[in-house]
């Protein structure tokens, strides 16, 4: 028998990551078949796991790719095929976003449903603009209208109605038909001098305000190139705007970051740089996974035999601290094996690794690489009388050189270099995010080793990155960098402090085009 998946029909928000659903962030997490369009941010697009499958289905004006009939068809198609399909819409599933139809086509087959309402553009772009819809001592009502109509028909706009019932009037994708509405609205008796702004871009980096009135504003949205998606204000409140905008006084307004982090590593710089103002894309250009070669498991499997040999245990990253304790899990042993040892970490993100298992560092260097913790370490083992001190050193199968030559200066120390985990170089990323770093629509990437500055050049199409501003932490990561043309700067340390002063220290945009 046929087995029958289910649809939801998920409204992504209006651009901006922070603005989805609890739910929708779940179901992203728990889909098999991602079917998005083109209003979905790329932020989001960012925040879907790797290994989905995702269906582009964006429309653009004057363009449609796929036609409406069609993508029913793809949601019918894969829901028959047992998946659980997120058709993921931009803003809320049914403000005019044809979640109606396409309900209408999985009924017809008798597929289930379910609809998660989304944050709406009509009210959250102007909030970000600062601009309420309604205000009491401005008006009480909002009337919510699109300024494109179906194709072949449909009811026109009652300008005359929507100008006598009076409030705010607020136009979805009107761009196009801007000068045909401020002309209806100013033929139905609208004074011309009634406050306007027309609000490209909400929620994301490339957010714009244009305030004017209905009679200028067709004039400055030519002359200031708006373009879709833009939302159109028309009301008095559209006269608090230069108050309560708050926004754009964020020090990281009009940034779209990269941040290159395997999923789930950087979090926390994520959302701080997301409290200042910038839009960023988790673009994961590596992938931790633990080792699965039979000479790396028996070698693991030997060192732990032997592990009372050793005095020190070096971690090298908060996945490595991780690993190693789930390592001494799956061969039926737990922290007391290493309760004997010292342990010496790269910096403050390994440092709150261990201490989350109760365990105190022993070593940290000040400053978070490879070349200066093998040069602590160097500089406080062995000694005279003191005999060989046994280091072992649990790290990735990229591991650089850096530490191994700083520990050879000490013949104190004998070291083990223990492979625990492999680190993966990432081979693609989703259309949309691969054309944001083709296309350069972005103003920073962060890079915290060489390996994921190789990854995202291969995102990349291994071309030359000349001319973009790379925050590297540690010198081997900002030589790669430079390498392949990028203006570094470089985070004395990888800590999450250190990382944003250094972004917010260069400025906007730090040299790279702006996103449009």
């Amino acid at each position: 028998m046929e087995r029958i998946g289910k649809v939801w029909l998920t409204g992504a928000g209006p651009g901006s990551s922070e603005l989805l659903t609890v739910k929708a962030k779940r179901l992203l997490s728990e889909g098999d078949c991602i079917v998005y369009d083109r209003l979905v941010g790329k932020e989001v697009i960012s925040m879907i796991p790797a290994g989905k499958e995702l269906i582009d289905v964006g429309k653009r004006t004057g363009r449609h790719t796929i036609p409406q009939e069609m993508i029913n068809e793809i949601l019918v198609r894969e829901a028959k095929r047992g998946k659980k399909v997120i058709r993921l819409k931009g803003g809320d599933p049914f403000l005019f976003g044809r979640g109606g139809e396409e309900i209408e086509a999985l009924l017809r087959e008798d597929i289930p449903f379910e609809v998660v309402p989304g944050i709406t553009s009509p009210v959250a772009v102007p909030s970000y603009s600062g601009i309420p819809v309604t205000h009491r001592d401005y008006v009480s009502a909002v009337h919510i209208v699109t300024g494109h109509q179906r194709d072949g028909g449909g009811k026109k706009i009652c300008y005359k109605g929507l100008v006598d019932a009076g409030g705010t009037l607020v136009f979805l994708m009107g761009v196009r038909t801007l000068p045909d509405i401020m002309e209806g609205l100013l033929d139905a008796g609208m004074s011309p001098d009634m406050p306007a702004a027309i609000l490209q871009d909400g929620t994301v980096a490339g957010q714009r305000r244009i305030l004017a009135t209905v009679k200028t504003l067709k004039k400055e949205a030519e002359k200031q190139g708006i373009k879709a998606p833009s939302v159109i204000i028309v009301g008095e409140v559209c006269r608090l705007a230069e108050d309560f905008a708050w926004r754009e006084k964020l020090p990281l307004f009009g940034e779209r970051i990269i941040v290159t982090r395997p999923n789930g590593r950087g979090d926390k710089l994520e959302e701080r740089l997301r409290e200042l103002g910038a839009e960023v894309l988790s673009v994961p250009a590596i992938r931790t996974e633990p080792v699965t070669e039979k000479g790396k498991l028996e070698k693991i499997s030997r060192e732990l035999e032997r592990l009372k040999e050793y005095q020190v245990l070096v971690l090298t990253s908060p996945y490595g601290a991780e690993r190693f304790f789930q390592v001494l899990t799956e061969t039926g042993r737990d922290m007391r094996a290493a309760a004997h040892m010292k342990f010496a970490v790269i910096g403050q993100g390994t440092k709150d690794a261990l201490a989350a298992r109760g365990i105190v560092a022993d070593f940290m260097p000040e400053r978070y690489d490879g070349a200066s913790l093998g040069r602590l370490l160097a500089e406080n083992l062995g000694g005279e009388g003191a005999g060989k001190t046994k280091v072992l050193i649990a790290r990735s199968s990229l591991g650089g050189e850096e530490i191994l030559k700083e520990l050879r200066e000490n013949d104190s120390i004998e070291y083990t270099d223990l492979v625990i985990y492999d680190t993966v170089i990432a081979e693609g990323c989703s259309g949309v995010l691969r054309s944001c770093i083709e296309e350069r629509e972005f103003t920073k990437a962060v890079f915290t080793s060489s390996s994921t500055v190789e990854g995202f050049c291969r995102m990349a199409g291994g071309g030359s990155l000349e001319g973009i501003c790379a925050v590297c932490i540690g010198e081997k990561t900002r030589q790669a960098a430079e390498m392949r043309g990028m203006r570094t700067v470089t985070a004395l340390n990888a800590g999450v402090d250190e990382l944003v002063a250094c972004i917010c220290n260069q400025g906007k945009g730090g040299g790279v085009r702006k996103v449009n």
